[in-house]
Formats: C-alpha cells, sequence, structure tokens
C-alpha cells in the first residue's frame, strides 16, 4: 500500500512507525520544513500514548528523553492545595506518563523512522492541494512543483493544516480563546520533590511547570512552564515569537509562596515564546476519498489536560489497526472506522478543554472560595473533585482500568 503522510510532526511520525510495524513500507512523509530543528518546548505523553509507544518497541528511548511525573497537582493564586493525585505508574497505570522536550522528541521519532523506513522524509515540501479523490497531491517545492500519488494521504500538517483548509475554505484562522500564552524552559531548584507537574491560577490567570529531566550536576532541574493570562484586543500575528522576560514576569507579581517564586522562575526563562491559546470547531468530516486527517489538522485543542501529543498517538494507531482489520484492501472501509472511532472522542474532549478539562476545580475555587477556604472540601466536596478527574481520563482514553484491559491497537502484518 502506498501511503503519503503530510507532515512529520509527532502525528505523522506516529503513523509511519504504526504503518511499519504493520508491514507497510512503501511510505512517503512530506514536510513544509527545510529543517528538523528540534524546535518547542515541553509536552506530556500521558499512558495512553506510553502504552503505544510500548507496543511499537521505542518507550524505553522515548523515556530516556525526560523524566516521569509522579503527581500531578492544583493550587489557587494563593498557593492553597486543591487537588493532587498520583499519576503514571503510581496511579496503577501500566504504563508511565512522560514528560518530555517536543523538539527532542520530534528528532527521535524522525531517526526511529529512518532506522526502520530508510530515506523517506522528503523536506521542502509545502502542500498546495489534494485531489478530490484523496490519491494524488502537489507541493510547492525549491524544484518547483511536484505531485506525489498514493494509495492513501494522511493529512497531519497541524493546525494550519493546508489539507483541511482545501476541504473547509470558510473556516478561516483558528479559534482564539482571549487568552496569552508565555511558554519557556528555566533550571530551578527542585520543586516539589522534583518530580510533580503542578498547576496555580484560574480561568483567567495561570502558571503550569513540570520537570524535563533529571536533576544537573549542580542539584538543579529544568523545567518546562507556561504562564496564561487573559488579555484584550486580538492574538498577535506572530504565533511563536520570542518576548523579552521582564513585562511577563510583572504580571505573576505576587504570585509567591514559600516553596515557588513564578516571578523568578519566568525571568530565569532560558528562552520565552508568546503565542494566543486557540483551537478549531469540530468538523463533521475527515475523510475526502482516500485522504483523511489526523491530529491538530483534524482536531487542534487547548492544551488543558496536556493531551494533545497523546490524542495524536491514539489517531495514528487507530487508523493503522482499523487497516489491519478490515478486508484487504478495502480501504474505504478503514478509513471509515477510523473516523467513526476517533471523531466523535476528538469532538467531546474539545468541548471538555474549552471547559478548562481537569483545570476546572481550579475555576470552582476561585468561583466559591475568592478569598481562600480552610478546607478544600468546605468549598468542592472531594466527590466532585474525583468527578471531574475521572471524567476527563475517560473521555481522553486514559482510564486506569480500561487502558490496562483494552485490547491491542497493533496488528500483525498481513502474509
Amino acid at each position: 500500500m502506498q501511503t503519503l503522510i503530510i507532515g512529520a510532526g509527532v502525528g505523522g511520525l506516529m503513523t509511519a512507525l504504526s504503518l511499519h510495524a504493520a508491514g507497510h513500507t512503501d511510505i512517503v512523509i512530506a514536510e513544509r520544513s527545510s529543517e528538523f530543528r528540534g524546535l518547542g518546548v515541553g509536552l506530556n505523553l500521558l499512558p495512553h500514548a506510553a502504552r503505544e509507544l510500548d507496543e511499537l518497541g521505542v518507550l524505553d528511548r522515548v523515556a530516556e528523553l525526560g523524566v516521569e511525573p509522579e503527581t500531578l497537582a492544583y493550587y489557587t493564586r494563593r498557593g492553597q492545595l486543591i487537588w493532587e493525585e498520583p499519576r503514571g505508574t503510581r496511579a496503577g497505570y501500566r504504563w508511565p506518563q512522560l514528560s518530555v522536550h517536543r523538539g527532542k522528541l520530534q528528532l527521535l521519532l524522525r531517526d526511529l523512522v529512518t532506522e526502520r523506513l530508510g530515506d523517506v522524509i522528503r523536506l521542502g515540501h509545502r502542500l498546495v492541494e489534494v485531489a478530490e479523490d484523496g490519491r494524488r497531491a502537489t507541493f510547492e517545492t525549491a524544484d518547483g512543483e511536484r505531485t506525489l500519488a498514493a494509495e492513501l494521504i494522511v493529512a497531519a500538517d497541524g493546525i494550519h493544516s493546508a489539507a483541511r483548509a482545501q476541504r473547509y475554505p470558510e473556516e478561516g484562522a483558528p479559534v482564539w480563546s482571549g487568552l496569552t500564552l508565555w511558554r519557556g524552559t528555566a533550571i530551578v531548584d527542585p520543586i516539589l520533590g522534583g518530580r510533580t507537574m503542578f498547576m496555580m491560577g484560574d480561568a483567567e490567570q495561570k502558571f503550569v511547570a513540570y520537570p524535563l529531566g533529571a536533576p544537573l550536576a549542580d542539584g538543579r532541574q529544568r523545567i518546562n512552564f507556561i504562564a496564561e493570562r487573559r488579555v484584550a484586543g486580538s492574538p498577535s500575528a506572530d504565533w511563536n515569537r520570542q518576548v523579552e522576560r521582564g513585562p511577563v514576569a510583572a504580571l505573576f507579581a505576587g504570585w509567591e509562596t514559600d516553596w515557588l517564586d513564578i516571578p523568578a522562575i519566568i525571568a530565569s526563562a532560558e528562552e520565552l515564546l508568546e503565542y494566543p491559546m486557540v483551537d478549531r470547531d469540530a468538523i463533521p468530516r475527515w475523510t475526502f476519498g482516500r485522504m483523511t486527517l489526523l491530529g491538530d489538522a483534524a482536531h487542534a485543542m487547548y492544551p488543558n489536560g496536556s493531551n494533545g501529543g497523546s490524542q495524536a498517538t491514539l489517531d495514528a494507531r487507530t487508523l493503522v489497526h482499523a487497516i489491519g482489520a478490515a478486508p484487504d484492501p478495502d480501504l474505504d472501509s478503514a478509513l471509515a472506522t477510523y473516523e467513526a472511532a476517533r471523531r466523535p472522542a476528538t469532538a467531546r474532549l474539545l468541548d471538555m478543554t474549552r471547559q478548562t478539562g481537569p483545570e476546572r476545580v481550579m475555576q470552582l475555587a476561585r468561583e466559591r472560595a475568592p478569598e481562600g477556604f480552610a478546607h478544600i472540601h468546605d468549598v468542592i466536596p472531594e466527590a466532585e473533585l474525583e468527578a471531574i478527574a475521572a471524567d476527563y481520563k475517560r473521555a481522553a482514553g486514559f482510564d486506569p482500568a480500561k487502558l490496562n484491559e483494552r485490547t491491542s491497537l497493533s496488528v500483525e502484518p498481513r502474509a
């Protein structure tokens, strides 16, 4: 089966690795960028994504890039604890949660694709259009236009997907939430034991941080952080620009506790990138002939719940599982099965992230006790806190019991 993958991000590279594991080797990946630069900051791979990496035989190599958080904790702006829970294997999963640098992950996945499939990545290919039947794609390259044919085209070309824009030309730009994000990394003394992912604030202003690796030689640790605030006006036209640290640190003046100094962390950032928090509305259809959407091209959503890379991974694995389970060579049936499994699930998840997902507990604490509380259960009953966490896990596909018990998405190569 000839497969053309558009986009060499996490979703596209995971699709290639999954296809190879299922016995497919006639694969080309067309990437818009002219080089791999390993850009980005941190991301979390939740246990459902870690399971898929494990079944592809690459989990150990990915784990070497980062660290396994053991605890997730939510705090008010005042530093009062709202909710905490164990994560990864400490929460009973058979697979860990991993915090890694997105750029390093992308470079590793690229290397794995090259090791297993050879020279299949074509850089400097900007998508112009996909034919109506989904069997040919035309690209602009440094040498002029080039058309590639395939039996299957997987468009994993991100939130600004050209393949999606061709099918939904009236959609326009991504939808802005009114929030601006500043993302960066910093080297600090370990926070909360060095294996905790924590969030502080509410829906109007928030700070998120988690470790990206083991302590360094001097005992300090590199962390990834996201500073977030609702702002007036319209989003910046530049989606990924470096900004000065001081003005952003000033926005968090007073956000200090006996164990945390947020302004100091922001001021010490190795790099600080600004961009608007955006997503896209759910769409009624992903598949057009033999072309289907995957990852952010299909369902870009807010980072609430730390689930973007994990959902792209599930897309890739579900698509290849559907291909393996369908009568050969009934790709149309496989694409219908993939979309039926993933589109409704991600639409529900998108809706939950717009309601701040599992981070809703912080907003509830803000609304019900703006001046603080003696005990969180006086404000939010324990059962309500537990339900919010559990509902999100079920929607996102990583309820512990269901994930541990569900059948594998791996497929045996056909003879």
